[in-house]
């Protein structure tokens, strides 16, 4: 070995070295940064807690952390973010996957290279626009259809974001369909199976871990959800499951209260800790959920 090459090897071991040491900044900022976030939650909630029991936090029905006289059964901040997030999903889970089958099953190519990036171009809209939207668009058309509409509903809420997750659900979907080898389409197609019976009983049960994947992760997106309900769902904290009433959800209330006289130190400001808590324990379930589901599917398909 020549000195040259020497050099050269030794140059590059040097890079490879700085390179690894930049992963691995960069690997320990990510996770630094997720622990510090939840130290500054359960610190802050502990605070909270300590003026009143998370039993009575979790089950009490009534939310008044800026009143004279506070409540803090954040019950019906749970509901409405519910009612809207599960309003989202059915919309935005039908649509996403039926667009996902028509772009990976039956599009053409040219068709597909033009739909897929349209789609997705919803996706970075900004979500503050879809709030006006569901006020000053989708409400005034639901009003015309159902008078009994509330000008801040949790339905023009869950519309405009079905409408913002349809592309996490269609492009995740069609991603996941992508990947199913021609193999399985062609031995179907060799026993007889038309194109339809190809869709349901081959390729979609084969790509079933990461269209699941797709709709956990979009029902998450929708829970967290914030300028959207801020503006579009109300700020009336309520246990009813009409969704032409006005609802606040968890993300609605940190944005208000935020915004808000809310002094450091009491137990109105803690609780927005306290609801942050929550609402991140909700999207890490939701997310676990999503990991044990495609695990399990792994395991079965050997």
């Amino acid at each position: 070995m020549n000195k040259n090459t020497s050099a050269r090897l030794a140059r590059l071991k040097n890079y490879e070295t700085v390179f690894r040491e930049m992963l691995r900044i960069a690997a320990l900022i990510t996770i630094m940064t997720t622990v510090g976030i939840v130290i500054t939650l359960v610190v802050n909630s502990f605070h909270f807690f300590a003026g009143t029991s998370p039993w009575k936090f979790l089950t009490g029905t009534n939310w008044t952390p800026l009143f004279a006289d506070p409540q803090f059964g954040v019950l019906p901040l749970v509901v409405g973010t519910f009612v809207v997030a599960i309003g989202a999903a059915l919309f935005s889970i039908p649509v996403g996957l039926v667009s996902a089958i028509y772009l990976s099953e039956y599009a053409h190519p040219t068709v597909r290279r033009i739909v897929k990036p349209a789609l997705e171009i919803l996706a970075g809209i900004p979500s503050i626009v879809y709030g006006y939207f569901a006020l000053t668009t989708i409400t005034p058309l639901l009003q015309k259809m159902i008078p009994a509409t509330n000008i801040y509903n949790a339905l023009s809420a869950s519309i405009a974001i079905g409408i913002m997750t349809v592309p996490l659900v269609a492009s995740l979907s069609e991603d996941a369909m992508t990947a199913v080898p021609a193999s399985y389409r062609q031995g179907a197609y060799a026993l007889g199976a038309t194109k339809l019976e190809v869709v349901m009983k081959v390729v979609l049960p084969a790509a079933v871990s990461g269209i699941v994947s797709s709709f956990i992760l979009a029902i998450s997106r929708a829970i967290g959800e914030t300028m959207i309900v801020a503006l579009a769902a109300g700020a009336k904290p309520s246990m009813s499951l009409n969704p032409l009433n006005s609802v606040q959800t968890l993300t609605g209330f940190i944005a208000q209260a935020s915004m808000g006289d809310n002094p450091h130190g009491t137990m109105s400001y803690y609780s927005l800790y306290a609801v942050g808590l929550l609402l991140f324990l909700l999207t890490l379930g939701m997310n676990i959920l999503s990991r044990w589901f495609v695990r399990r599917q792994e395991l079965k398909r050997g």
